[in-house]
């Protein structure tokens, strides 16, 4: 249901049917609130990461981790997670995976996102049980609303003009691929001091 009021705001913005600012702030809640999108850290958040990867892309896996210490050593920041299956069916049954995961027994994401990172190379079907027998989520089948999340996923991600992982959206600034350490602790610095100056 909400790809579908996605798309209807989008062609109706495109025609000039709907407020651009009812578009826009319609879009912003579904990247940055959108409950079925994991997400970590503050509570109240005064700046927040949206991090749209794949568990098959290697430079999401070299990424991630980075981004768990930023909204460690931030206690101010959260994580949301979007999940972009680019790069083949293991993409997509992975992520499916782990946002039915995230639905059912949100506790032990975390844990299955980590395992799910950490794997060198592309996953296939053993590895996605294997990464599920490990955090005990073995019994947590993929189910339609998390092919659904996926689909909104895919359109935010063609509506932001992302083509490729990991994109972050840091504040108001999207980062296109992987950077330092350093150079994204030095953006979340910026952005959680102009957060603070408003």
């Amino acid at each position: 249901m909400r790809v579908f009021t996605l798309i209807l705001l989008l062609c109706m913005a495109t025609f000039g049917q709907a407020q651009e600012s009812d578009t826009q702030s319609q879009l912003t809640e579904m990247i940055f609130n959108d409950p079925t999108s994991p997400r970590k850290g503050a509570e109240k958040p005064a700046l927040m990461i949206v991090n749209f990867t794949d568990y098959n892309c290697p430079y999401c896996k070299q990424f991630d981790p980075m981004l768990e210490k930023i909204v460690q050593d931030y206690p101010q920041v959260q994580l949301v997670v979007k999940l972009l299956p680019f790069r083949g069916e293991s993409s997509m049954t992975s992520a499916r995976v782990a946002l039915t995961t995230w639905r059912q027994q949100p506790e032990k994401f975390w844990a299955l996102h980590q395992r799910l990172m950490a794997k060198k190379g592309t996953h296939d079907d053993a590895s996605i049980l294997n990464a599920q027998q490990k955090t005990q989520t073995a019994d947590i089948k993929a189910d339609a609303q998390s092919t659904d999340s996926v689909k909104l996923n895919l359109i935010l991600s063609q509506v932001l003009g992302i083509q490729g992982t990991p994109a972050t959206i840091v504040g108001d600034q999207l980062v296109a691929g992987a950077i330092a350490y350093d150079d994204l602790e030095a953006l979340v610095k910026e952005q959680l001091a102009k957060a603070n100056a408003q």
